[in-house]
């Protein structure tokens, strides 16, 4: 399988809650509308979703017939890979946190390394706690996707990879974004600090909060990751004051930016080798 210049594409679909809708995009909140969202997505070259649902107001909701509906619409009509989370607020439980890991579609999870300042408040994810989510990840036998929101957590990685909590080859996915929402902005310097400190044979992906437009996903591809991210937990612009209607829009347009670049989106399969997913 020839995996050189494949980059794999993640769509997040559904927007953080508080978070305004421009007129004109369409966020997703039902099963059926997710579902297509993510089909449409799918056809357009992303081969992973990251997966939160919310109740038809837009609120988060713990009911895990909604989430199981969602998958199995999903995956009756398409093998994209699921990702799910272990985020959440720091107010919630270990397991409320971890609780869609209880589905077994899920073949992926989000795996935060470390506490980090989000705007006002502090969004808290200790090391006994990640060891947690370690764990349930395992007995989910899904595959983690390590966030890191600061410097400090490339060496908790390498910490807990010394521990045989995490396994190497290690696989890093920074959370860059305007400096409300994370710890570090989306630089190229800022990038260059990771890559600094992270271990030899290591790959990384890139989520950019708040983004105005595609282009930093670009340049990050161009600096060597191999995975990315749009939909609308992340932003809904494809350029300055111009807003998708809805998620296949994004990706659509990051496909073609990416072809015209050089690369090609991983399909599933590919996708699947290069995170390591047996599931």
């Amino acid at each position: 399988m020839n995996l050189k210049n494949k980059v794999i594409v993640t769509v997040a679909p559904v927007c953080h809650v508080g978070k305004e809708v421009p007129a004109g995009s369409h966020n997703p909140l039902s099963p059926e509308d997710i579902t297509r969202d993510v089909l449409a997505c799918a056809k357009a070259g992303a081969s992973q979703v990251h997966l939160h649902t919310r109740d038809l107001e837009g609120n988060p909701t713990f009911d895990l017939t909604v989430f199981q509906q969602t998958c199995d619409m999903i995956r009756r009509e398409s093998d994209i890979i699921i990702q799910s989370s272990t985020g959440g607020l720091s107010s919630l439980s270990l397991e409320e946190r971890c609780v869609c890991l209880n589905v077994p579609a899920v073949q992926v999870a989000s795996l935060n390394m470390g506490s980090v300042n989000f705007a006002e408040t502090v969004y808290v994810n200790t090391l006994p706690e990640i060891r947690y989510w370690k764990g349930r990840i395992d007995q989910a036998q899904a595959v983690p996707e390590m966030e890191l929101f600061d410097l400090s957590h490339v060496e908790t990685c390498t910490r807990l990879a010394d521990e045989g909590v995490l396994q190497r080859p290690l696989h890093y996915n920074f959370c860059l974004g305007p400096g409300a929402s994370s710890n570090l902005s989306a630089t190229t310097k800022v990038i260059d600090c990771l890559l600094a400190l992270t271990e030899e044979g290591s790959t990384w992906g890139l989520n950019h909060d708040t983004m105005p437009d595609l282009n930093f996903l670009i340049t990050a591809v161009k600096m060597g990751a191999n995975a990315i991210r749009v939909g609308f937990e992340d932003s809904f612009y494809y350029e300055k004051g111009e807003n998708a209607v809805n998620n296949a829009e994004l990706v659509e347009r990051l496909v073609a930016l990416l072809r015209e670049n050089g690369y090609e989106p991983a399909s599933v399969e590919e996708a699947k080798v290069m995170l390591g997913v047996r599931k």
